[in-house]
């Protein structure tokens, strides 16, 4: 196995079409491969507009079957193409069972497993948890053509146990597929420091574990209520080595594809002089599983 390889991250803006965000995802999933990448990660729930900004249950209608129209087209591009692809959707189980999912597909077009998100959020324009059973595959990773990748879930990008988990299953790049933004009204007084947090905290990640982060975000503004502001999406993907360093990063207005080299031979120096796995005291570590410590 090669010790370099390409990832690719899509930031697209997306339309109430399901089947022209399919047909458009496919199209730039082709240019990026195009462009060389060998793992291509797209934005969370890339079929449709963020329908978790209200409460409705005909929006259940988005959900799809694995295999389903998305696996079985990316499973098609990823075999033609020789690529490994990332392909995030709302994931329909069984009748009333949903969830927010990854699926990955190999350059061989074989699905290789699924992730489905653990940590489901319930914030204003944001009501994950009305859609969404929480995730119960656990954090995992996959051994692709390239290299070995672990997938999680937007909200899940706050939380360093599912960094730390993925990270110790040997995935070398935690993909982030993503759909966050500015409530507009509160933009201007609280919009820099969201999304400085946002970054930070993905960083961290990189860091503290010695791996490369992609997190790939929507753009545009999306108003599926009328009388709301809807969501401005921030865009702003980026992918950072394993000390934190930006290798590639987005605009916050524009659909963009970025291109960053994996070098597993960097991952193994940095590893070798900031040795945090090495040094984790894992016996002291038993109360990570309390919710709090009284």
């Amino acid at each position: 196995m090669s010790k370099k390889y390409t990832i690719g991250l899509l930031q697209l803006a997306f339309s109430n079409d399901t089947n022209d965000n399919l047909k458009k995802t496919l199209s730039w999933v082709e240019q990026a491969a195009k462009r060389g990448a060998n793992v291509i990660c797209l934005p969370e729930l890339y079929r449709s507009q963020y329908f978790c900004q209200k409460e409705d249950s005909s929006l259940f209608d988005l959900a799809e079957t694995i295999p389903g129209p998305s696996t079985i087209s990316f499973q098609k591009a990823a075999a033609d193409l020789n690529v490994s692809i990332v392909v995030p959707l709302f994931e329909k189980r069984a009748p009333g069972v949903y969830h927010n999912s990854a699926v990955i597909i190999d350059a061989g077009g074989e699905i290789l497993g699924t992730y489905r998100k653990m940590h489901i959020p319930d914030d204003p324009s944001y009501y994950e948890k009305y859609y969404f059973t929480p995730g119960d595959l656990g954090f995992k990773s996959f051994q692709t053509k390239f290299g070995k990748i672990g997938t999680l879930i937007c909200w899940d990008q706050w939380y360093p146990e599912g960094a730390r988990l993925t990270s110790l299953q040997g995935a070398e790049v935690l993909f982030y597929p993503t759909a966050i933004g500015w409530h507009p009204a509160e933009k201007e007084r609280y919009g820099s420091a969201q999304k400085d947090s946002w970054i930070t905290i993905q960083r961290s990640h990189a860091i503290a574990n010695g791996v490369y982060v992609a997190s790939a975000n929507r753009i545009g503004l999306e108003k599926p209520i009328s009388d709301s502001d809807g969501i401005q999406f921030w865009g702003s993907s980026f992918i950072c080595d394993p000390q934190g360093v930006f290798i590639a990063q987005a605009s916050e207005d524009k659909e963009e594809i970025l291109l960053a080299e994996v070098d597993l031979k960097h991952l193994e120096t940095i590893r070798r002089n900031w040795p945090f796995l090495r040094d984790r005291r894992i016996d002291a570590y038993g109360d990570i599983t309390k919710r709090f410590i009284d």
